[in-house]
């Protein structure tokens, strides 16, 4: 399946592919950072064949895309997506272009892309949201990977992949920016299916449970695993209890 590509309020670079039968229902993948995001093709083709539209953005001010990085929240990209997705976007390389009308909403992201879906749960068109080891509070940081060093480690190992200041990405700091567990109150959480595991050593798992006890989500607590990702959803034992997860 050859992978497509567009673009979302004239700055938001995504790849996308459509489903192998007619459908309207979306999933939009949020990954983590830092990474390259051009290595999730079997993924994508996964859902394309399970009946979905699937879009993988970068960032704002992250890889492509334009702008500049944390100067808003990541969320923000997720619903300026959602927006356009009725209005019609075109594939970049053959101009074809496409419009889902009434588009069904679900949301899949892992590490630092669990607070961009989580956040982006409260708009009323998000039907259904997965998160695979999500970051729930910046305040919360684990001993291999704090903020300030993972700012630092960004800037030698991936250059202009991410293009940000320390002003935007101090924000993180806070944990008034960004930051799940802040909006805990005002969040549905029966939209909502957090997945974590105990040996997480890159986001520990403990602010997940808080989490998962404040809004009532849907909550699954590995014994190992480690820091897993969105692809994880592809293993039958998870797809299981996604796949029934988003029905329901």
């Amino acid at each position: 399946m050859q992978i497509l590509r567009t673009k979302f309020k004239k700055e938001i670079i995504a790849e996308f592919l459509a489903p192998i039968k007619s459908s309207n229902k979306v999933i939009i993948l949020c990954g983590g950072m830092p990474s390259y995001p051009g290595r999730r093709n079997e993924l994508l083709e996964f859902l394309a064949k399970k009946g979905y539209w699937v879009f993988l953005p970068r960032y704002r001010g992250s890889w492509e895309s334009g702008g500049s990085f944390l100067k808003i929240s990541p969320h923000q990209d997720v619903i300026d997506i959602i927006n356009e997705l009725p209005r019609g976007f075109r594939d970049l390389w053959s101009n074809k272009k496409y419009k889902i009308k009434n588009p069904e909403i679900y949301l899949i992201g892992s590490s630092f892309g669990g607070p961009a879906v989580i956040l982006a749960s409260k708009d009323k068109r998000v039907k259904k949201v997965v998160a695979f080891s999500p970051v729930i509070d910046w305040r919360e940081e684990s001993k291999i990977e704090t903020v300030s060093s993972l700012s630092k480690f960004t800037r030698i190992a991936f250059g202009n992949g991410y293009r940000f200041i320390n002003k935007n990405w101090n924000k993180l700091k806070s944990g008034k920016f960004y930051n799940p567990i802040n909006e805990a109150k005002s969040i549905n959480g029966k939209k909502i299916f957090i997945i974590h595991a105990k040996d997480d050593e890159v986001v520990y798992s403990k602010p997940s449970e808080k989490f998962a006890k404040l809004t009532g989500c849907k909550f699954i607590l590995l014994k190992t695993g480690g820091h897993l990702s969105s692809s994880n959803l592809m293993a039958l034992k998870f797809w299981k209890k996604i796949k029934l997860f988003l029905k329901d």
